[in-house]
């Protein structure tokens, strides 16, 4: 793959699940590219059952790749991972943070969005797909170098309803903000942070949300480009934004989704 060279950069992928994950697309894609990675998912479980064995596609020996659990709903959780990426190397830094993690409890994203959106939902939503972002990226910040790339995943459901995304559209559009804050906030220290909308992925977590897997076997017919993107084509724009060619893109978000989101009518499955 033809991708700006990330030599010598390490980048911190969190939130892989499995191999359908836009978190671990982007990893594999940062590794072909030369980066060293440091891979994050929620619990030592996950790990040994589903990430390890991918990441062993890459490294067999499991060299230069790193590998901890981390639950970024716990500050004291986000710290000991800064303490284990540290240990790692005397004079760690990183120069790519990939915060690829969203949370909704599964009833907020089944029926009337008024009715199912409890409080608490509320709260675990924005904590988890939206404060977690903040809260890694601060406790990282000691180690983000100068020309780092921090890199978020959206969805246009902040910005058009979709029929059973509810709360989690609504974190979505609070992420992306949050994204222009830090951008603005990390710009003097040199750190660039960007998001990437993507259209409907194949993921764990979107065939959880009712009517997903009709939406997305009838995305095609939806885009100007005939065809839906994919966790490649997101990966490849990751790595763009990591590396040197983005140089002056901050704070933005960029849609990798052929297409649909720039049409005045979203036409979904309910």
């Amino acid at each position: 793959m033809n991708y700006p060279i990330l030599g010598e950069k390490t980048a911190l992928i969190m939130g892989v699940i499995n191999e359908n994950s836009i978190a671990w697309h982007i990893a594999a894609a940062m590794w072909d590219a030369g980066a060293h990675l440091i891979i994050t998912g929620q619990n030592q479980e996950q790990l040994d059952k589903r990430v390890k064995p991918l990441v062993a596609t890459l490294s067999p020996a499991l060299q230069s790749v790193e590998i901890f659990p981390c639950d970024v709903s716990s500050d004291e959780e986000i710290n000991r991972l800064v303490t284990r990426c540290r240990q790692t190397d005397r004079q760690f830094g990183l120069e790519v943070l990939v915060h690829s993690i969203a949370y909704a409890p599964r009833e907020a994203m089944i029926g009337r969005f008024m009715e199912v959106t409890s409080r608490e939902a509320f709260r675990q939503t924005m904590d988890v797909s939206v404060y977690s972002l903040i809260g890694v990226t601060r406790a990282f910040k000691p180690y983000l170098r100068s020309g780092a790339s921090v890199i978020t995943m959206t969805y246009v459901a902040s910005q058009v309803v979709i029929p059973n995304y509810n709360v989690m559209g609504l974190a979505k559009a609070a992420l992306e903000c949050g994204v222009r804050y830090l951008a603005d906030d990390l710009g003097q220290d040199g750190i660039r942070v960007n998001a990437i909308s993507a259209g409907p992925q194949n993921t764990l977590a979107a065939r959880g949300i009712p009517g997903f897997r009709k939406m997305h076997a009838s995305n095609d017919q939806r885009t100007p480009l005939g065809k839906s993107a994919d966790q490649s084509d997101v990966a490849s724009v990751a790595v763009f934004l990591a590396s040197s060619a983005a140089a002056a893109i901050t704070g933005q978000v960029l849609y990798v989704d052929a297409g649909p989101s720039i049409r005045g009518i979203q036409v979904v499955e309910k």
